[in-house]
């Protein structure tokens, strides 16, 4: 009997989760089920939904909760879940991605929900939070029991053990006693909360869909919904959607306490983690991989032979903008240059894949992607990625693609070389695993381990050139092997962090 196991498929970063939520609509359910499934590229370990009713029976409001294991229509396959159990005019979602050890713990599966003296809260937490062990530790030590190993249950803890009478000061209180990255929705009673840090390092948009405030991760929520965008929650905003007496919903703006001169926004999320129909930190994604791919093909341009063209391919789908910008700059530099589909890449390899124990590494790639051999052999190629950590994934691509016998095969990575852990909400690994760190950051290790004729990564320089900045907009590239911009709880392992 042959021996079968589970794989992920993943050498590359991923974003710690994506949030929706929606305020006083009759179908809030439903429209949160919807925008989560818009926002599955952000989370694919968990999916949960929190919805708000008012029990007339009970005379009380009545939170309803779903949540479990596996992508937003696995979780949710059945409508009468939406219609039936998560009943209400007002709600939360959100979709996971873990750390390493922690996809199979349930517990950690957000929205978080609690009641409290003030009522019913439900939380849902994009980032991580950098001082949440000496924030747990001190709670622990007065008596406060954890249900879950997530940074998240830290901000219930401190919202409910908050002395001010006031609910929306209690989650002030709460938000300002905690540093690192979040981006959140806090669901009460009475109101919906939605904050982000005083950096700014994860997105977070508002819109409004039949006179509801809804907000989200990323605008492509939006679209699914017809939902028209309104604006950023600002870096330290703590934005509350409430009913007012004339029963009519407004905004009321609160700030925290810190200030700093600029924004620290995630580079990250214009390199790979959004959805490049989306518009996140005032720009859309797609214009700015376009440049970034523009940019890349300036400082490495491939010349094809005499007669012949270069052949141009992106590692589908998250590169494909970034190909069309190199594949762009090339032409208007007088280079004969043509973008191809030169690989193929099965949709229907989900968040895990049985295959025999025994088989090759590389059996992993060629579940995902197939090359098109006929548009690749004996062509001058380059293959256009957005960033490489391991560079497991990439050598065997490379070794899949030398099957369709191409004449020369240059690499182009439209970001910098990633030398660092992220302790914001982006699941790195440990710096001694990523193929930067073990080839000592040089590029032509990197390029004999890979076993491509020529590699070459995006500068930081030029990379901060293709994103929108002002004097208060910045960006964090810590992973980059730039400045970490808070100060980090002192940890052994990266991985010991739980999102």
């Amino acid at each position: 009997m042959i021996k079968t196991k589970k794989i992920k498929i993943k050498d590359k970063p991923r974003c710690a989760c994506g949030i929706f939520g929606i305020f006083d609509h009759p179908q809030a359910s439903t429209l949160t089920y919807y925008g989560q499934h818009a926002l599955q590229h952000r989370g694919q370990e968990a999916s949960g939904i929190v919805s708000s009713s008012y029990n007339q029976k009970k005379q009380r409001t009545q939170f309803n909760i779903v949540k479990g294991l596996g992508l937003v229509t696995d979780v949710f396959r059945d409508y009468s879940i939406l219609t039936e159990h998560l009943k209400g005019n007002s709600a939360i979602g959100h979709n996971r991605y873990s750390t390493s050890g922690a996809a199979n713990n349930k517990n950690n599966i957000q929205p978080f929900m609690v009641n409290y003296r003030n009522g019913n809260l439900a939380i849902a937490h994009n980032g991580n939070l950098t001082n949440f062990r000496s924030i747990r530790n001190a709670l622990q030590n007065t008596g406060t029991i954890f249900q879950t190993t997530s940074d998240t249950e830290v901000l219930l803890h401190l919202i409910a053990r908050s002395q001010q009478e006031n609910q929306i000061d209690q989650i002030i209180e709460a938000l300002n006693k905690v540093d690192g990255a979040f981006s959140l929705l806090i669901l009460t009673d009475n109101f919906l909360v939605a904050s982000r840090d005083v950096h700014g390092f994860r997105p977070l948009m508002l819109g409004i869909k039949d006179d509801s405030y809804v907000v989200a991760s990323e605008t492509c929520a939006f679209d699914i919904i017809d939902a028209q965008p309104l604006r950023e929650i600002q870096p330290g905003e703590i934005l509350v959607i409430d009913r007012k007496a004339n029963d009519k919903t407004e905004l009321t703006s609160y700030y925290l306490e810190k200030k700093i001169p600029k924004t620290h926004h995630c580079i990250f999320e214009y390199v790979y983690f959004s959805r490049p129909d989306s518009f996140i930190f005032g720009e859309s994604v797609d214009k700015v991989r376009r440049k970034l791919g523009k940019a890349l093909a300036r400082e490495a341009p491939v010349y094809p032979d005499e007669g012949e063209k270069t052949i141009v391919i992106s590692v589908p789908d998250s590169s494909n903008t970034a190909a069309l910008g190199y594949v762009t700059e090339s032409l208007k530099m007088g280079i004969n240059t043509k973008l191809e589909l030169g690989l193929i890449r099965n949709h229907y390899v989900g968040r895990t894949f049985i295959q025999p124990e025994q088989g090759m590494r590389e059996m992993k790639v060629k579940t995902k992607f197939n090359p098109v051999k006929g548009v690749l052999k004996g062509k001058k190629i380059v293959v256009v990625d957005d960033s490489i950590v391991r560079g497991t994934t990439s050598k065997q691509l490379i070794k899949l693609l030398r099957e369709a016998e191409p004449k020369e095969i240059h690499l182009r990575i439209s970001s910098p070389p990633i030398v660092n852990s992220c302790y914001y909400g982006m699941d790195f690994p440990n710096p001694e695993e990523l193929i930067a760190v073990q080839c000592e950051r040089d590029v032509e290790k990197i390029r004999k381990e890979l076993g491509v004729d020529s590699l070459h990564y995006l500068s930081r320089e030029k990379m901060l050139e293709a994103v929108p900045k002002n004097t208060q907009k910045g960006y964090c590239t810590a992973c980059f092997g730039g400045k970490y911009p808070t100060p980090i709880e002192s940890v052994s392992d990266k991985n010991d962090l739980e999102i």
